[in-house]
């Protein structure tokens, strides 16, 4: 096994970092400590530096395409971690998760429609919902022993109201909470019976204590994956939210179409270089 420096400081001002040059901004006050998941302060592993260092140092940054090794890198990384096979043809790429977000719910929703939740939840769930003229209908956890359940009874009642997406986060943030495959099972079911696609946010699914194993939902069984847009990303597990890069794994063809229209429409569609 590499071995990797998880104690060394780094002096991360004047890099334009908003973890610590916009404390103040972001929090309201600059005398605190930023814990971030999101952007932590170690380095990224070094065949990431290296791989950048070889690009940069070849000098040309132009156009580039996503080439064929990338996605079977994505394809690869989902087998071996999660064990979970896909088409080549399910990946689409994107600068980032919320970015993904922000299409799904153009792609799959129209002004005016609800979007189903479930709080505490990353706050740009409901900027992403908010911000493009939808409306946010909240599921709200209920926390039991120091711990987030999910209230089914109210899940399916806010079903019923005719939501028109479900943006899952898989694991949760800020809970905490590894979904298990009953749980997920048991949402995906509902979702199926209500004919309410899913958005799977599953950014942080490379983060998990043992002995807890991360399920993507779209992967339990074949019929989930038509109506479930899985998002993706290395930046949490790398540390490298900065290089702005990110997958959907759409397998239905009609929604992985919706999603590419609305990235035409947008100009948002590589990834970079």
């Amino acid at each position: 096994m590499p071995k990797y420096d998880f104690h060394r400081s780094i002096d991360r001002y004047n890099t334009a970092s908003v973890k610590w040059e916009m404390t103040k901004q972001v929090f309201g006050e600059e005398e605190i400590l930023p814990m971030w998941v999101a952007d932590m302060d170690f380095q990224p592993p070094k065949e990431v530096t290296d791989a950048l260092k070889s690009r940069v140092d070849h000098g040309i940054y132009g156009y580039t395409f996503t080439p064929p090794s990338a996605t079977d890198a994505v394809l690869s990384w989902l087998k071996k971690r999660h064990n979970w096979e896909i088409e080549a043809s399910s990946v689409v790429y994107s600068p980032g998760v919320v970015p993904s977000i922000g299409i799904a719910v153009n792609a799959l929703t129209d002004p005016g429609d609800k979007v189903l939740l479930q709080s505490p939840v990353y706050t740009p769930f409901f900027n992403m919902v908010q911000n493009n003229e939808r409306v946010v209908v909240n599921s709200p956890f209920q926390l039991k022993n120091n711990r987030f359940e999910i209230d089914f009874a109210d899940f399916e009642e806010k079903l019923k109201e005719g939501v028109k997406l479900f943006l899952l986060c898989n694991p949760h943030n800020p809970g905490g909470r590894v979904w298990t495959e009953e749980e997920l099972k048991k949402i995906a079911e509902l979702c199926m019976k209500y004919n309410c696609p899913i958005l799977s946010d599953e950014i942080h699914s490379d983060l998990i204590f043992s002995p807890h194993k991360h399920v993507p939902i779209a992967s339990l069984d074949k019929k989930y994956e038509d109506f479930i847009v899985t998002c993706i990303a290395p930046s949490k597990t790398f540390n490298i939210a900065g290089l702005q890069a990110s997958a959907a794994i759409i397998p239905n063809a009609k929604l992985r179409a919706a999603f590419q229209k609305i990235q035409g429409k947008q100009g948002v569609h590589a990834l970079n270089t």
